[in-house]
């Protein structure tokens, strides 16, 4: 079964969709022959997956920590979208043993973490607030609706329903229940997939009761604590992010959803809601709750969130802090958030074809959340600042590694973001070289676009019909793209309509008919609101969806010292053997030239500028090469 949606389309499955380009295929390949066996073998050095085993014992080294569950199952969820998109037996061997493993851990009640099964198994649903149960069991579900998508095999999910369905007798408003909820929102997205692959209204049920019941009172969080036995009475000790009412804004705990005007708290964590809560709005025709949600969506983009895409500038509270503040050298801008404002972003498509969404989507995805994993497919970013001395580098794992499985499964997954389809509408999102399969009403649409985005704005987009139909195909109109052109089967077309930023061509198509689209890829000065202290007087770079940054690997001259003339001009050139292919900006720029100094630390007269050549390149290839500064935001002669 499908969600119904608002807006009345849906997304075309990654299944559906062949990527066959230059920038994303050869990512997705090494996310199956690298990225996915290196995370397989930290998992099992970690010992987070043989503690499935259950035969830790306490004095043991590798004491199953309450998130680990969260990492197995992320990574299950991406082997299975992996092993549809890059087939290999091998991994679907490997993929089967996890599953069994994780299987064979189900306590006799339905019950399923190890953490609270051999370490604390006197503590089960004590804290709900800080400790990830819920959390793990939301990672689990969707783990064992991919696993089940791609194999067909049941027993991941039988599995897994088991042990929502003894969630649901937990928890709830009836007598004897608990009114608790996840202090990190993820279940109430799960169970809604949950509802999907097994059309059991219960879990749809339960989704929306653990969504509605965040942020009622009397607050649930005080009162397993008070059952602790703990002060919940705020003091200094308390890190910040857990003092009055941030600790219940930490949680999406404040007030009610309804309620929320804007986005704050710990970043991933309200994605995860958000998206959840979007879900929910669709399926049950929901206008309030969308108008909430578009809401606070506009807060972020408006008010809350870098250039790259990246949201959360604290580390403190690994989340929001006040409008506006996006410092760059110390943003957190963590990795997970990322992928979660894509989840979130692609689900608000689904109401409105509003291309503020889709680009907000693919912002984050071409620069935000790709930063976080390195060309190689090993190395990973938690953090993704916008500036760096040299001493911020992508490692091979964290003793909190959301981050590197979250990549995993958002590769292996693309395909599913690019086309939508509703019964009258075949949609297109991200222009990406692929061949989607849309059902278009009772017809099979096949759409193959020809690009070299994100590089070449030039756009074809064939339509394969086994005979003549009347349908709308809406094409996504980027924002970086201030004019546009369209044509079909080699003809300008004529009375152009673009809506909310969405070209629409509705007209009678034969197999063959062929969409050209042209979106002029400059490179664009890019200024932030001047309510942003640290980007006053500052300028960006951006060509088509790609951000870019200056490394000292290119540049000897430091960053501080660089201006950008009013007048300078740009040379955009690809480059095959840099990077893995980018497209990178050269620059006749001036410096801050330090002849006649000498050792005075002070003078009277001002330092000469002279002429000096720059070089940029994508912000999300950055720290790929020697270790050394980084900068995203330059200086502007004449600021």
């Amino acid at each position: 079964m499908s969600i119904k949606n608002i807006g009345g389309n849906v997304p075309v499955a990654f299944h559906k969709v062949k990527i066959q380009d230059n920038f994303w295929e050869p990512r997705i390949k090494t996310n199956a022959a690298q990225t996915l066996y290196s995370q397989l073998n930290k998992l099992n050095e970690t010992h987070r997956l043989p503690a499935f085993k259950m035969d830790w014992k306490p004095g043991d080294e590798f004491e199953p920590h309450i998130f680990w569950d969260s990492d197995v199952a992320k990574w299950i969820e991406g082997a299975s979208y992996s092993i549809i998109v890059c087939p290999d037996p091998k991994m679907e061997k490997l993929l089967d043993e996890a599953v069994d493993l994780v299987i064979s851990a189900q306590q006799p009640d339905g019950y399923l973490n190890v953490h609270y099964t051999v370490v604390e198994p006197d503590k089960r649903w004590s804290n709900l607030r800080d400790c990830h149960e819920l959390y793990c069991a939301g990672h689990l579900i969707e783990a064992a609706v991919a696993h089940y998508r791609a194999t067909g095999k049941r027993k991941m999910l039988d599995c897994l329903c088991r042990y929502a369905d003894y969630i649901d007798s937990v928890f709830g408003v009836e007598p004897g229940k608990k009114r608790g909820y996840c202090g990190h929102p993820e279940l109430e997205l799960a169970l809604i997939k949950l509802y999907e692959a097994t059309g059991n209204e219960g879990y749809l049920k339960l989704s929306s009761y653990f969504i509605e019941e965040h942020g009622q009172r009397p607050f649930y969080f005080d009162i397993e604590a008070i059952e602790r036995g703990e002060d919940i009475t705020p003091t200094d000790a308390l890190p910040p992010h857990m003092r009055g009412g941030e600790r219940y804004e930490y949680t999406q705990a404040d007030v009610p959803i309804r309620e929320q005007t804007k986005v704050a708290g710990h970043a991933v964590r309200a994605m995860y809601f958000y998206s959840g809560a979007a879900d929910l709005a669709g399926i049950n025709d929901d206008q309030e709750l969308y108008s909430v949600l578009k809401r606070l969506l506009d807060s972020l983009i408006n008010k809350r969130m870098y250039i790259t895409g990246g949201i959360g500038p604290a580390a403190s509270n690994e989340g929001f802090t006040t409008d506006y503040d996006l410092p760059n050298r110390t943003a957190y801008a963590e990795t997970c958030a990322a992928i979660g404002l894509i989840m979130w972003s692609h689900r608000m498509l689904r109401f409105d074809l509003d291309n503020r969404y889709g680009d907000v989507m693919e912002r984050a995805l071409y620069n935000g959340s790709i930063s976080g994993i390195s060309l190689c497919g090993n190395k990973y970013f938690y953090e993704n600042p916008l500036a760096s001395n040299g001493n911020h580098h992508r490692v091979d794992w964290f003793g909190c590694s959301c981050c590197p499985t979250n990549i995993l499964r958002l590769i292996a997954s693309l395909g599913g973001y690019i086309y939508s389809q509703s019964t009258a509408d075949a949609i297109v999102h991200l222009y990406v070289q692929s061949e989607g399969e849309l059902q278009v009403g009772d017809k099979i649409v096949k759409l193959s676009q020809k690009t070299n985005n994100p590089w070449d704005g030039a756009v074809s987009i064939s339509v394969g019909l086994d005979q003549p139909s009347k349908f709308s195909v809406k094409c996504r109109v980027p924002g970086w793209c201030d004019s546009f052109e369209v044509g079909i089967n080699g003809e300008p077309l004529e009375d152009v309509v673009v809506k909310n930023g969405y070209l629409q061509i509705e007209r009678e198509w034969r197999d063959g008919d062929c969409i050209e689209l042209n979106f002029p890829m400059l490179v664009k000065r890019m200024y932030a609101n001047p309510n942003i202290n640290e980007d006053a007087g500052l300028v960006a770079l951006q060509r088509g969806p790609v951000l870019y940054c200056l490394e000292g690997t290119d540049n000897a001259e430091q960053p501080h010292r660089i201006f950008l003339p009013e007048d300078a001009e740009f040379e955009a050139a690809f480059e095959a053997d840099l990077l893995d292919g980018v497209t990178t900006i050269t620059i006749d720029a001036l410096c801050l030239d330090d002849e006649g100094w000498e050792d005075k630390l002070y003078r009277d007269t001002p330092p000469v500028l002279r002429p000096a050549t720059i070089k940029a390149v994508p912000y999300y290839a950055w720290d790929n090469r020697e270790p050394d500064w980084m900068s995203v935001w330059l200086k502007e002669s004449g600021s």
